[in-house]
């Protein structure tokens, strides 16, 4: 939209002069929250008149209690967890606000306060875990400090894992939200799903009447199923190894791969339609907690390496999805997405070391092959921009002078100078811009009106398009 050449209305604005007002508003208002008066992003008005109650605190925190009377002026607060609210649909919301409703006004002071399963003795929200006592629990007195196993003996003899009832509630109903996204995928949308499922089999997809769709197969090639498989393999294969090699410091066996990639398989249909839908994503972290910790209990390593290869698969997968959507609509050609979405570059790092490695072993005699560093190569232009050319090329000359030629032909002097040297050229820069600043540039003194005084490098059309029919302000059309 942002793109669409559009005519400014009449005591109006475009949608992209829009955008521009509302991002400079924002821009400059966030200021106030973010930095002049943080305490507008919570205020509750219940703890502000009763300072020395436990209960209305309770009642009335925004942060961590049930945010009655609770509100704020900081959009960033509105939009931080469950994304922007402009972004959902209204039955979605709607369906989020019963849901909240129902848990935190009606269930929550049922239990807490009628005291279930000892609820009193936790914070009435709270993600920590606590003792028998109450107290933050300390992980560090049941596990081995070598192999992070736990330890039972320690863990009979100290104490139980204890939750907030609103947390452990929590847990419950991310076990109810997945076997309710299957239910609810399967029984509203599982005659479409098949319908289409059995059209891709027939090869009927291009009978599709989605004018997107029409285009995208007239002009660009599809994604080959086997590039999908070979990624697949691989990465499986890599995790496998991650896992059983290197001593099995993850603690998670290769049959807890395969089935945390299981679990991802299962429910990325069903979470990705209901995310289509909603903007709202079921996730798999608590199940996947679940699963790992009673299959293979009293390995913490291996329950968190089982949620990472079990929710986060599923979770790129969806966004995996997201991004060929968006390259759907815009035109993008789907292999041109699948390439650019790929951490290819991970790849690169490790052939180039590799072909390093391989050079000095065909070649041990070649001094200089051993003096190369696929590292440091790699990682040169990392710092471009903020730093330009003649940053780099005048550090190289005056490095090569020093470092080489003088190093080589006056050892004695550079080894007695060199470092001092550079240790006085960067003192009298720095005292030097100090002083300048608070003497001259507070009053607004930046130096005589004159050519020189301009920063650049006068070469103002080094940013110029080279491409016929390039229209840009201050530059020649070709």
């Amino acid at each position: 939209a942002l793109h669409d050449d559009e005519k400014r209305p009449r005591r109006g604005t475009t949608r992209f002069h829009f955008f521009l007002i509302v991002f400079i508003s924002s821009f400059v208002y966030y200021i106030v929250p973010g930095f002049l008066f943080p305490s507008i992003m919570n205020i509750s008005i219940l703890c502000l008149i009763w300072k020395d109650s436990i209960t209305v605190h309770q009642i009335g925190s925004g942060l961590k209690g049930m945010g009655i009377g609770a509100f704020t002026f900081d959009w960033n607060t509105v939009a931080a967890f469950l994304g922007s609210p402009l972004a959902t649909p209204a039955f979605a919301i709607i369906n989020v606000l019963v849901g909240f409703v129902i848990m935190v006004y009606v269930v929550l002071p049922i239990f807490y306060w009628g005291n279930i399963y000892n609820a009193k003795k936790f914070p009435i929200i709270s993600q920590n875990v606590f003792d028998s006592e109450g107290k933050p629990y300390n992980i560090s007195r049941i596990l081995n400090s070598k192999t992070f196993d736990i330890n039972l003996d320690e863990y009979n003899n100290y104490s139980k894992l204890y939750l907030s009832i609103f947390f452990a509630f929590t847990y419950g109903l991310n076990f109810a939200s997945l076997t309710a996204t299957i239910s609810h995928v399967a029984l509203f949308h599982g005659k479409t799903i098949w319908r289409n499922m059995i059209k891709a089999k027939e090869g009927m997809q291009n009978n599709f009447e989605d004018v997107h769709t029409r285009l995208m197969q007239k002009n660009y090639k599809p994604v080959p199923q086997w590039w999908f498989h070979i990624i697949l393999i691989l990465v499986v294969g890599l995790a496998i190894f991650a896992c059983e090699g290197f001593d099995k410091q993850l603690q998670l066996p290769w049959w807890g791969v395969l089935l945390a990639c299981l679990l991802a398989f299962t429910f990325t249909l069903p979470v990705g339609i209901i995310q289509a839908m909603t903007n709202n994503q079921v996730g798999l972290n608590v199940i996947t907690e679940l699963v790992i910790g009673y299959f293979y209990p009293g390995k913490p390593l291996a329950n968190v390496a089982f949620k990472t290869y079990g929710y986060i698969s599923m979770s790129q997968a969806l966004s995996f999805l997201s991004d060929f959507k968006l390259g759907h609509y815009m035109k993008i050609p789907p292999r041109s997405m699948f390439v650019a979405q790929l951490y290819w570059f991970f790849l690169i790092g490790v052939l180039c070391s590799l072909f390093s490695w391989l050079l000095r072993k065909l070649f041990p005699n070649t001094k200089w092959i051993e003096y190369i560093n696929t590292p440091v190569i790699l990682s040169a232009t990392s710092l471009m921009p903020p730093a330009r050319s003649i940053n780099y090329t005048s550090w190289v000359i005056v490095g090569l002078f020093f470092n080489l030629y003088v190093y080589r032909r006056y050892k004695g002097w550079w080894a007695r100078h060199n470092y001092i040297l550079s240790a006085g050229l960067d003192a009298g820069i720095a005292f030097l811009g100090v002083a300048l600043f608070f003497t001259l540039q507070t009053k607004d003194i930046y130096g005589p009106e004159w050519w020189g005084l301009d920063s650049s490098d006068h070469c103002s059309l080094a940013i110029c398009p080279t491409a016929p029919g390039v229209v840009a302000r201050g530059c020649p059309v070709l």
